[in-house]
């Protein structure tokens, strides 16, 4: 049977991942010879599609805070609610597949955000004077809003970025199907494949003195991905399944996420490992005329490991610590080793470490194809991620040369990106209540 490659796109931390069913459709893929095999039709040569995507991400911002005398000291640290984000995101992705071997082809898409905005509200509950970000200094209580920077901010609002829009990378990749279930009905369809997202965008940066100027999207990062699914057309059911990798591999020139040495670790953009698994079942099934109806259901587990990222305050962090403002408790002293007072500051970039975390995924779609080149699909996710901080920047690193379990101020021990006021252990910021809900359609034709 010959089916559609299904790919929803998200960008967050911003990256994509397969969504839904990882497809048994094969650019590439020879005519089969046998009769009773799935499908009797030509090769497929050039598969196209394109998607678009809603994405809405919310999440609130606490605080850890120490100091409480009556706080149990055996209890975990305390928080306290701070701020909520939320963001939306149009994005619209062209895709091809063009078949340049048996079984083999190569992969083409351009994600393209049409609009992207994002806002720091204050959590139920508490007041401008008592946010721990405005008591810290990071923004004033008049807040800030990129459209209008010279204005207070009104009732819940704190900061509000600018609205966004381009691309960021462009995704080329080369996929093989060791096994293909069109060809011989016995077995499964596979398929392995390698893919470059090659940064092309503007890299997203913050100026608080020009908060209009850069509108990009681009983290500037280039990245590996490995990536294989398999699926197996069962009667009315096909169950499938996917895992992929996602490492970063160099920036641009003017990417945030350079080594600054001295004590850094963990700069570059945090790596990603997914799995997933679900079933499509098939409400209509025609072969004669190649007319199909099913419903996808499936779930999905994406690791975020240790890394720096764009994370919901990294714009907020952006703003407080730029050094040509009256308070900036966030600006950054490239040299540790220079203690004195007039030692010269440089921004925040605003992006900061953050810790490990798992999003969780149930996906659905609702596929139909239309004789044996059209297909649509309309798709559903609804993503939940785990706690995690997202400051999480380490102090430095204990050298052999003065090996005493500490990171000795005023020395090359310490880490440049690391700021206590919300690195510090019982200052971070933590993420918690992640909820993403995505939205998509999709259509395809086949060549």
């Amino acid at each position: 049977m010959l089916k559609q490659l299904t790919v929803l796109v998200v960008l967050g931390a911003l990256e994509l991942a397969a969504r839904a069913n990882p497809a048994s459709l094969v650019a590439g893929g020879k005519a089969p010879e046998d009769a009773s095999a799935p499908s009797t039709n030509d090769s497929v040569d050039v598969i196209t599609e394109i998607d678009y995507a809603y994405e809405l991400d919310s999440s609130s911002l606490v605080r850890e805070r120490v100091g409480n005398p009556s706080a149990d000291p055996n209890a975990p640290l305390p928080t306290v609610r701070d701020l909520k984000f939320r963001q939306f995101r149009h994005t619209i992705t062209p895709r091809f597949q063009i078949g340049v071997f048996n079984n083999t082809f190569v992969t083409f898409a351009l994600p393209i955000v049409i609009q992207q905005a994002r806002e720091i509200t204050l959590d139920e509950g508490v007041d401008r004077a008592g946010s721990t970000a405005v008591t810290d200094g990071l923004i004033s209580a008049n807040g800030f809003d990129s459209r209008d920077p010279g204005t207070a901010t009104t009732g819940d609002l704190m900061f509000r970025g600018p609205v966004r829009h381009g691309l960021d990378q462009v995704h080329v990749g080369l996929g093989i199907a060791p096994m293909n279930q069109a060809q011989d009905p016995t077995k499964p369809t596979w398929k392995i494949g390698v893919e470059a997202r090659l940064a092309v965008g503007k890299v997203m940066r913050f100026d608080p003195m020009a908060p209009e100027a850069n509108k990009g999207v681009s983290e500037g990062m280039q990245q590996l991905k490995l990536w294989t699914t398999f699926a197996k057309k069962l009667g009315w059911a096909e169950p499938w399944a996917e895992m992929h990798w996602l490492v970063p591999l160099t920036g641009k020139s003017s990417s945030l996420f350079d080594d600054p040495g001295y004590g850094a670790t963990n700069w570059q953009k945090s790596p990603e490992a997914g799995i997933g698994m679900g079933v499509e079942l098939y409400a209509v099934d025609k072969p004669a005329d190649q007319t199909r109806i099913s419903l996808d259901l499936g779930g999905r587990a994406d690791v975020h490991f240790e890394g720096r990222e764009y994370t919901e305050l990294w714009e907020l962090f952006a703003y407080a610590g730029d050094p040509r403002l009256a308070s900036h408790p966030l600006a950054l002293n490239p040299d540790p080793t220079d203690r004195t007072p007039d030692a010269t500051l440089v921004s925040h970039p605003g992006i900061t470490n953050i810790e490990n975390y798992l999003e969780t995924t149930a996906s659905f779609a609702l596929r139909a194809q239309i004789g044996p080149h059209v297909r649509f699909a309309v798709t559903g996710d609804l993503v939940w991620k785990t706690d995690h901080a997202i400051t999480f920047t380490d102090a430095g690193i204990d050298r052999p040369t003065d090996d005493n379990d500490l990171v000795n101020p005023g020395t090359d021990e310490v880490n440049p990106l690391h700021v206590p006021a919300i690195d510090l252990v019982g200052h971070r910021y933590r993420s918690e209540n992640g909820f993403d809900v995505v939205l998509g359609v999709q259509g395809q034709v086949t060549f």
